[in-house]
């Protein structure tokens, strides 16, 4: 009998252990969210603000940083080394789950490129807002997908931070870049918007993964899955980047050959030949960057970076919590992002944002002080 209670003691610390780590997981995941959600976009804008033109190759920095993902997994292997000895496992990841996650890459890749294509035209507080759209589309495809229950404070949240989102939506044209055309404005426009429906069924399409999967989910194995879908996200973009060169190649001949009836010297000639040519690939792009050679390097760093912190965050958060909370995170966070456009490239801040931020913020307090009282109400279940 003293070793039944003795059992379930451990049990029971070990349970209470488990979800000290998760919630503190849940808060390094968030802030890592954060600060991918607001620092990736303004410095993706900041490349094709300085002379970037390279849509592909912005799609490609966004997963890009996976490699930084080796390093903890790395050290989380010598810690089971240490521990288990040479039972320690290399990597956990199944075959079905990296099935899952290569299809998983490849619609993030795509879903990467619509949102380059977006910031490429699209000022800072006009494509964040639209993405803000994405909680409806995470919300339907979580309750469609992993059948998310809904409680009135989170209907409430989903309400308050979409109608913010819209009510941006409907004075973005406002905020219309003066060089750009109609056609311009709304490819990027509906660009983005794909953009935010896509990322809205990734997130619960990965929850759905960590639910079906034939194994424990475990911290180490999230980002073993992460690696992989960036992986896969980034050959996408890569083989997109490829094919782009290739068919705009003969495109480049076809200009030089036109360009020979009006030209008249050798020099004109070669000189034509190495602007288009060289403009085509990164140390050309770097040539001609306005804040010069090793800043474009530092800005594709950083983009790399940031959105590898983003994307970690996300699934990270689908992990301790749902991809309902990391979809409503991303929708909080539009305010900061519109500020930060604000105070870094002087966009213009109308009282719609003003009303959109406390929307937003009114809903994130909304969302937690519903999961404050489901979990005041799940304690006192339990004790009873």
């Amino acid at each position: 009998m003293e070793t039944e209670i003795s059992n379930n003691q451990v049990s029971g610390e070990e349970e209470k252990i488990s979800k000290s780590l998760k919630k503190f997981l849940l808060i390094v995941n968030g802030a890592m969210l954060a600060i991918g959600n607001c620092g990736g976009p303004l410095i993706q804008r900041l490349y094709f603000l300085k002379g970037g033109k390279g849509v592909w190759i912005s799609s490609f920095l966004q997963t890009a940083g996976w490699p930084f993902i080796i390093f903890p997994l790395f050290v989380s292997y010598l810690y089971r080394r240490r521990k288990k000895g040479s039972r320690a496992k290399l990597f956990y990841i199944s075959p079905h789950l990296f099935l899952a996650c290569a299809v998983i890459g490849v619609l993030t890749g795509l879903d990467d490129f619509l949102a380059a294509y977006g910031v490429s035209l699209l000022p800072v507080t006009t494509s964040a807002l639209i993405i803000a759209t994405q909680l409806g589309f995470t919300a339907g495809f979580a309750y469609i997908l992993v059948k998310q229950k809904f409680t009135p404070f989170t209907i409430n949240a989903i309400f308050l931070l979409s109608i913010g989102a819209v009510v941006l939506v409907l004075h973005a044209s406002s905020d219309r870049p003066a060089h750009e055309t109609d056609k311009q404005y709304f490819m990027g426009f509906f660009m983005t918007l794909g953009a935010s429906a896509l990322y809205g069924f990734v997130l619960p399409l990965i929850e759905l993964t960590y639910k079906k999967a034939k194994q424990t989910i475990t911290y180490t194995l999230v980002m073993e899955m992460q690696m992989v879908l960036s992986f896969f996200a980034t050959a996408f973009c890569t083989i997109g980047m490829l094919l782009h060169r290739i068919l705009r190649f003969p495109l480049s001949l076809s200009l030089f050959s036109l360009s020979l009836s009006h030209t008249h010297t050798h020099t004109h000639k070669l000189t034509y030949i190495f602007k288009n040519m060289s403009s085509m690939t990164i140390p050309g792009e770097a040539r001609d960057f306005e804040l010069g050679r090793a800043k474009y390097y530092v800005v594709m760093v950083f983009t790399a970076v940031f959105w590898q912190l983003f994307f970690m965050g996300a699934v990270g958060v689908v992990f301790c919590h749902s991809s309902l909370l990391s979809g409503i995170i991303i929708a909080t966070l539009l305010p900061v992002t519109e500020t930060l456009a604000v105070l870094f490239y002087h966009e213009k801040f109308r009282v719609e944002k003003g009303i959109s931020l406390v929307l937003s913020l009114w809903g994130f307090i909304s969302y937690f002080h519903g999961e404050l009282q489901q979990n005041k109400k799940l304690r006192i279940r339990l004790q009873n």
